[in-house]
């Protein structure tokens, strides 16, 4: 059959019921699996057969929502994981570890900054903090010869800065790195960073993918495309034998299509547990169903507030990359031609305090730590989400003490917009 269309895999990917079984993916919601004998369950304990022995590591119901989600990014391989925290840490601390270094774009969401900046720093892996709007010889010379990945955000959150995903990979690979995109916002209905040279892509599923508030979740989608058997030097993890899991050497058993996710599992998973739940992932695949329908409404709801911003007195600046004139405009109509997502960023102005006066006021609109959901939210991030950061980092971050972030959901534009104006009036 010629490649699905995005809806149809949003729908069907990853689950194929055969004769009498159930037609939506079942919820696989035990701990442990039962096996006739010993050696049976030896050879899963080898990753010498497919099979599942413990939750914390696999289980059925995570990888077939996991399958799904490989499919509509266009990988090889993916995993679910308890958050999107976990996700991002999971795909960097699989190839990086105490003495190596990441460059990351500074311009990613708070929990992510200092994930890397302060928690990650403490156990020995160094990052240089790049613009997305670096030029080519300021982010060549933040490589070093122990660089181990490039980060960064297909739009970042909340400062809506659009990744040059093409320009990024070229540069890590230059340098003999994957490059690692988190793909929240934009979600894979409005870009596939895979097909732009991305190697690794992560999700927050607790935003559009779930779409409704109810489960937290990440993933991690491989494209199997990066070679590490290039490096062996660089990424021994994968190329030498594995003595914490019985000499496997993963390159050369699970060839490049699965080293890194089977690595992560076997691995990482192992070691830290974070493992998604599989109601959660049930859950998420209700998310995942209607993601093809939920994005054009999100997308056409800040258009419209970010046009309505755009003109109004009492606001001092907008960020949207769909808006025309905007700062990344040209980049979104490259990556993100069908649009790009439902927030959009401004500042109120009379700085910090008039954003605070301005968010007390809205009704339809709800002061949430949350973003990227059914209902519309708003949050000031300088006090939340980004409040670790001093005003150095929150600049450098595109995250400003005014700025204040509105996620669009799917109600009608006209009372979104109404909302806002009385607000700002």
């Amino acid at each position: 059959m010629a490649s699905q269309g995005i809806g149809t895999q949003c729908v069907q990917a990853g689950y194929t019921p055969g004769n009498g079984e159930p037609r939506q993916i079942p919820i696989y919601q035990s701990t442990t699996f039962k096996y006739a004998t010993s050696e049976d369950m030896g050879k899963l304990f080898d990753l010498e057969a497919s099979g599942y022995f413990y939750t914390r590591l696999q289980n059925p119901t995570n990888d077939l929502v996991a399958g799904k989600l490989a499919a509509l990014e266009g990988g090889t391989a993916g995993m679910l994981t308890s958050s999107g925290q976990a996700a991002n840490f999971y795909a960097v601390f699989n190839i990086a570890s105490a003495g190596d270094h990441v460059v990351s774009s500074s311009t990613i969401y708070g929990g992510t900054y200092n994930l890397f900046a302060v928690t990650m720093k403490r156990m020995g892996i160094e990052f240089t903090f790049v613009s997305p709007d670096c030029s080519d010889a300021e982010l060549e010379a933040a490589f070093r010869p122990n660089t181990k990945a490039v980060f960064g955000e297909t739009i970042a959150n909340p400062a809506l800065s659009v990744l040059d995903i093409a320009r990024f990979a070229a540069a890590a690979h230059r340098h003999g790195v994957p490059l690692i995109v988190d793909n929240t916002f934009a979600t894979p209905v409005n870009c596939r960073p895979i097909e732009w040279g991305c190697d690794i892509v992560t999700h927050s599923t607790t935003k559009y993918i779930d779409g409704h508030g109810v489960s937290v979740g990440g993933a991690i989608i491989d494209s199997g495309r990066f070679d590490w058997t290039a490096y062996p030097e660089r990424f021994p993890g994968l190329c030498t034998p594995d003595e914490s899991y019985h000499g496997i050497t993963y390159t050369e058993r699970f060839g490049l299509e699965g080293a890194f996710i089977t690595k992560a599992t076997a691995q990482l998973m192992r070691d830290f547990g974070s493992i998604q739940s599989p109601q959660h992932a049930f859950y998420l695949n209700l998310g995942l169903e209607s993601l093809h329908v939920r994005m054009p409404r999100h997308c056409e709801n800040g258009q419209a507030l970010a046009e309505f911003l755009a003109h109004h007195p009492q606001v001092a600046w907008v960020t949207y990359p769909g808006l025309p004139g905007d700062k990344y405009y040209e980049l979104a109509q490259k990556y993100l031609p069908n649009g790009s997502c439902g927030v959009v960023s401004f500042g109120v102005r009379g700085g910090r305090k008039a954003a605070e006066r301005f968010m007390s006021r809205l009704r339809v609109f709800a002061i949430e730590t949350h973003v990227a959901d059914a209902r519309s939210c708003c949050l000031h991030p300088a006090s939340a989400t980004h409040r670790q950061m001093n005003d150095a980092e929150l600049t450098a971050a595109g995250v400003g003490p005014d700025l204040v972030r509105m996620s669009c959901g799917l109600e009608d534009k006209a009372d979104l917009i109404a909302d806002v104006a009385q607000a700002l009036e």
